[in-house]
């Protein structure tokens, strides 16, 4: 499908591009705030600066809502519970003809504790600073988008909500429900992730799920009786021999060993060990399967005298498929990229976000209309400024597109519910 310039777009579209300024403004002082996912009072703060952005700009409804504490095991072997920040849901026009679900994280990978704290110019166009590209940047990003279409003659047939969750990149435990319960009440999802690194979209992606395996065993005196012993350490490696053996065994799975723990001293026989890994699966059936082996593994390790298995975790994100609806929509998007004179595609990724969630829901969605950059999750992330305005105006056309000529064909089919 061809795709003109309509002149109903051109002001909004001429705002968003002397707003560069304002962008960078707002993304120098939230880059500022700490917000590792584990520490909820700085993704709060994070949070309440973007609430009071959309309330003032948008007019929009903003709640905030409390979130269950995150269970995960320790090193020791224990469950243990910790306090996630609070998810805000952004709503506007809920019973228009056609429901958009824009979904962005407060949250990033870099705790109270690093390094990698404060923001530096590499040069007029390029910002080294925590979180900027994933997703302080993306976020912005899409309030700009909102406040165009806002300004839009047509805006009156989009109804949109936004969650800003706390958690995204622990693998969103907490926020997880409330995809499920947002996901059948919009058409389609827009999920503000950074491109990938040469600008273009991620497409299919794999699913992932992490888990925990924790042994226990019998301590003795690795001198005088360590045949009375049981070491849980030898358990875990046996059990890690195996999880490797997962690798390749499924078109596209893999499984790295992350962290294991264990044992006190060497003159000791370890009785605790404890293990962590994560899986990609390339299809939602391969959980199952997955699943399979596991159960296996930690029952074969109960069936030795002395030792006892316990495993925790699940896959927390599906595969993301690309079937005809998502097809139909990432068409539409590259038309309007033309529009601006942007090449854009879509290829295959092995990592994971919400938009593996909102699929998994039966929600087509675009997830990587953030801000282009590279290097995330290191301390030499960095964004490049120029896309603040050139994605605000990408993911803009988009929406002003939806609002003028309604769904593509291959979203029209989906039922929302209120």
């Amino acid at each position: 499908m061809y795709l003109r310039m309509h002149e109903s777009d051109q002001p909004a579209l001429h705002w968003l591009s002397q707003h560069r300024a304002w962008m960078e403004d707002r993304l120098l002082e939230l880059v500022s705030i700490n917000s590792g996912s584990h520490n909820p009072v700085g993704v709060n703060r994070v949070g309440e600066y973007y609430a009071a952005l959309f309330a003032e700009r948008l007019e929009a409804a903003v709640d905030k809502y409390t979130l269950d504490p995150w269970q995960r095991v320790s090193m020791q072997g224990h469950i243990i519970e910790q306090e996630l920040g609070g998810l805000w849901r952004i709503r506007k026009r809920p019973d228009a003809p056609i429901r958009i679900l824009l979904t962005g994280h407060l949250d990033t990978v870099f705790g109270k504790d690093s390094a990698f704290q404060s923001a530096h110019y590499q040069d007029n166009n390029t910002l080294n600073a925590p979180g900027a590209a994933d997703m302080k940047g993306g976020i912005l990003v899409m309030l700009s988008a909102l406040e165009a279409l806002e300004q839009h003659p047509d805006h009156h047939n989009i109804g949109w909500t936004v969650l800003l969750n706390p958690d995204e990149e622990i693998g969103s435990p907490g926020s997880s429900g409330w995809f499920a319960r947002e996901a059948p009440r919009h058409h389609l999802g827009l999920v503000f992730e950074p491109a990938l690194p040469d600008g273009n979209l991620a497409g299919e992606r794999k699913g992932s799920g992490n888990f925990t395996l924790s042994i226990n065993g019998r301590s003795a005196h690795a001198g005088r009786n360590p045949q009375e012993g049981r070491n849980a350490i030898s358990a875990a490696a046996w059990a890690i021999s195996q999880l490797e053996q997962l690798n390749g065994a499924r078109e596209g799975l893999t499984l790295n060993t992350g962290i294991i723990e264990g044992g006190t001293t060497t003159n000791q026989v370890p009785d605790t060990c404890v293990v962590k890994f994560n899986i990609r699966i390339q299809r939602p059936d391969d959980a199952d399967w997955c699943l399979t082996q596991l159960e296996n593994i930690q029952l074969s390790i109960n069936q030795r005298e002395g030792f006892s298995a316990s495993l925790h975790g699940s896959f927390g994100r599906m595969p993301k498929v690309m079937d005809d609806a998502h097809q139909s929509l990432y068409g539409l998007l590259k038309n309007c990229a033309g529009l601006l004179d942007l090449d854009l595609s879509w290829q295959p990724t092995g990592g994971c976000c919400d938009g593996n969630n909102l699929s998994s829901h039966g929600l087509p969605n675009i997830d990587t209309l953030g801000v282009r950059g590279g290097l995330i999750h290191s301390a030499d992330e960095f964004i490049c400024l120029d896309s603040l305005t050139e994605r605000a105006s990408l993911s803009a056309l988009l929406l002003f597109q939806l609002a003028r000529d309604g769904l593509p064909p291959g979203l029209t089919g989906r039922e929302v519910t209120l």
